[in-house]
């Protein structure tokens, strides 16, 4: 007989003479002539009640299905006697596949969030975390999706790099030298072609500079990946490794790159409101009460937009007092984030055209700025309760300009020779942008730390499992 999922056990239309269940007991109840185990097999939040009666030939064996154990049950779909779900499982046999004893971290009982990370190995049985990794398999889905239905090839960009897309130096370096005794050059610097790949090596940042080669040839394109990040940085926002979503567009500008931007966020909340109500349902109890309203408030409202410098003037005018105060030139902090998103425009907020000096070298110069406040076409999208979900730009496609922007950045441009290469061969208009991944999740699960939205978290300090 082929196993049926708890899920589809519960969304039957009729009631079934036979049935195989395979999972792991949530809570065992033990009456006078029945037991009642709920087990679940994490392809939904609830569990399924099995009724096993005290005259079966190996209920002898009941006491071993304790918490956390794995079990295997035959047995009958009938509607259930009690409140609470429609179908139950009448056991006719059961078999305790791997126990488990009293020391299961995870009992019925309250955990702490520090302390299921502690169990990463684990807590995936958990309700929440078993909400949280439903959802984020169904947004990996969406993802795919929204960009292969709109025509856009899936690009794999290098993890191990040689160029830092950020230009700003917190990477991972990889590396294969005997760091006890690494080889030398003759005025004594550690000699970096004798290493592996022959020069320095790092974990990338980004796939968008990889990216962009393909947009340079198939139009449109997104990579989907792991990203490193070295940056010591211990904010429930930040982690060492996350994922990001990075499209390159072709013969695009910044107003198509917001567009799409847009567009893609509110497939994503679409999706999952369409696919994972159960497990939504769950946070917007459990975790946030106010998500389901916040993502119905991002679907119907239209997104604003904001230019930076718009954005400076509203926030030096709010009258607050800021943790940091904000003048044009600065970058835009997480209180200022959110404040322009929760108490000012009361929406998503697109801000756009920043300060070329805080922005990376590849982003495209404005034209017609005044002296000393030079901009670039660069986009953040900004959503309530998070601040930052996205970052973008429209690429500098000339090849001076681009020139100028990796002297200002100090960039050696034989490092970038390839990139350059774009801009004499065919350059065209093209943009892109950036989503956490991560982020996003937090946003639709009410989840307010980046390390519970991830596997296994990679943090300072912290490289468990």
């Amino acid at each position: 007989m082929s196993r049926t999922l708890v899920k589809d056990a519960l969304n039957a239309a009729a009631p079934m003479d036979a049935i195989l269940l395979q999972g792991w007991v949530r809570t065992r109840r033990d009456a006078k002539a029945f037991s009642f185990i709920e087990l679940n097999d994490g392809s939904c939040l609830k569990g399924i009640q099995i009724v096993a009666d005290a005259a079966l030939p190996d209920y002898a064996h009941i006491t071993k299905a304790n918490t956390g154990a794995s079990l295997e049950v035959h047995g009958k779909l009938v509607e259930s006697k009690g409140s609470g779900q429609k179908w139950e499982v009448v056991a006719t046999g059961f078999t305790v596949i791997g126990e488990a004893d009293a020391t299961y971290p995870l009992q019925k009982k309250g955990h702490t969030m520090e302390f299921l990370r502690e169990i990463a190995h684990l807590r995936p049985r958990s309700n929440l975390f078993g909400a949280v990794f439903r959802v984020r398999s169904r947004l990996a889905y969406a993802v795919h999706q929204f960009f292969q239905e709109k025509g856009f090839y899936y690009v794999h960009t290098p993890i191990v790099t040689a160029s830092d897309a950020e230009g700003a130096g917190d990477m991972f370096r990889v590396t294969t030298l005997d760091l006890a005794h690494p080889p030398k050059t003759e005025d004594g610097a550690i000699d970096n072609a004798k290493d592996f790949f022959g020069k320095k090596t790092f974990l990338t940042v980004s796939g968008q500079l990889e990216a962009e080669i393909f947009a340079c040839a198939l139009s449109n394109v997104y990579t989907f990946g792991p990203t490193f990040r070295a940056e010591n940085s211990h904010t429930s926002r930040h982690a060492s490794e996350f994922w990001m979503i990075e499209p390159e567009v072709a013969f695009c500008d910044l107003n198509g790159d917001m567009d799409l931007a847009e567009e893609f966020v509110k497939y994503l909340i679409r999706d999952i409101r369409t696919h994972c109500p159960g497990d939504l349902e769950f946070f917007s109890k459990f975790v946030d009460k106010d998500l389901l309203t916040r993502l119905e408030f991002v679907l119907e409202k239209p997104f604003k937009r904001c230019s930076y410098t718009e954005a400076v003037e509203i926030l030096a005018q709010s009258g607050k007092t800021w943790e940091h105060p904000v003048s044009w030139g600065d970058n835009l902090q997480s209180e200022h984030e959110r404040y322009l998103t929760e108490e000012h425009f009361k929406c998503p907020v697109t801000v756009y055209n920043y300060p070329r000096a805080i922005k990376a070298f590849y982003m495209r110069q404005t034209d017609g700025c005044a002296e000393g406040r030079e901009t670039v076409a660069a986009m953040d999208l900004l959503v309530p309760g998070i601040g930052e979900i996205i970052g973008g730009s429209q690429r500098e496609e000339r090849l001076d300009k681009l020139r100028a922007g990796m002297a200002l950045h100090h960039l050696d441009e034989k490092n970038y020779w390839w990139y350059l290469d774009l801009r004499r061969f065919g350059t065209v208009p093209h943009a892109g942008f950036g989503l956490g991944f991560e982020r996003m999740l937090m946003f639709v699960t009410g989840v307010g730390n980046i390390r519970d939205v991830i596997p296994f978290a990679r943090t300072p300090g912290t490289a468990e499992f």
